[in-house]
């Protein structure tokens, strides 16, 4: 982040106790989302993110273990990128959590990413940028998160939906080219893109507020079937907690 920054004009921050990935849920409001409907709370841990411990739990779906294994011996581990979790074992000592935020020289965020690591192997598992975009296919604006690969990039766009009782939910389910989803881009030449709609590829991420936490599924699907479930229990940290986010599998 701060040889890319300093190439484009850019530093990056020091870390906060309270850094964010986005300012907060106003910034999606549009026609079919009305902030005010998700709980503050949720609005609180996407404004203040360093803020909060996460703990997480994996669930696999029958064959796609073997398949997510292949994925992470082949591409991930070497890339150091979308590092899915996979077992109690790789990934007991946890993760360690940061935000990354790069300044222009008027001091403006331009740019926000969250690094999660593995501690057991010292593995980036998830690097990701995080922000909002405007799309064709949806009226109002997206979460956009975007995972740096060589020569290109990951892109996940998720339309923002209020569910009852506060409850956010993040959705990639669009039909067409420049609806939320799933995209790969790989840069072609300077000011050039190369950009594919992987349609069979679909995601949602739902929060909900229970007690003093927030619980959290993210849900991933390919050719409408179910193949990874994280679950996340979301509460602010202790005084005195490091940057971790704990696991189990």
């Amino acid at each position: 982040f701060a040889r890319w920054g300093e190439s484009n004009g850019m530093r990056v921050l020091p870390p906060g106790p309270d850094d964010g990935l986005i300012d907060g849920l106003a910034a999606l409001a549009g026609p079919g989302f009305d902030p005010q409907a998700v709980d503050p709370r949720i609005h609180d841990f996407y404004a203040h993110t360093a803020a909060y411990d996460l703990r997480i739990e994996s669930r696999w779906s029958g064959p796609f273990r073997a398949v997510g294994w292949s994925i992470a011996r082949m591409f991930a581990r070497r890339l150091a990128q979308l590092n899915m979790p996979l077992s109690k074992r790789e990934l007991r000592g946890g993760f360690e959590s940061r935000i990354v935020r790069l300044v222009d020289d008027t001091g403006q965020v331009r740019h926000t990413a969250w690094v999660r690591t593995a501690v057991e192997t010292g593995r980036p598992a998830f690097v990701g940028e995080y922000g909002t975009t405007i799309i064709p296919g949806h009226a109002g604006p997206c979460i956009k998160v975007v995972f740096p690969l060589p020569n290109g990039n990951a892109i996940v766009v998720l339309r923002p939906r209020a569910d009852p009782n506060g409850g956010l939910s993040l959705v990639s389910d669009g039909r067409r080219f420049g609806d939320p989803g799933f995209y790969f881009t790989v840069l072609a030449k300077p000011g050039e893109a190369w950009v594919r709609r992987v349609r069979t590829m679909k995601e949602q991420l739902s929060l909900q507020v229970e007690g003093d936490a927030i619980a959290a599924f993210h849900r991933f699907m390919v050719f409408g079937l179910p193949f990874l479930e994280l679950r996340y229990e979301i509460a602010r940290k202790s005084e005195g907690h490091g940057d971790r986010v704990s696991v189990a599998g």
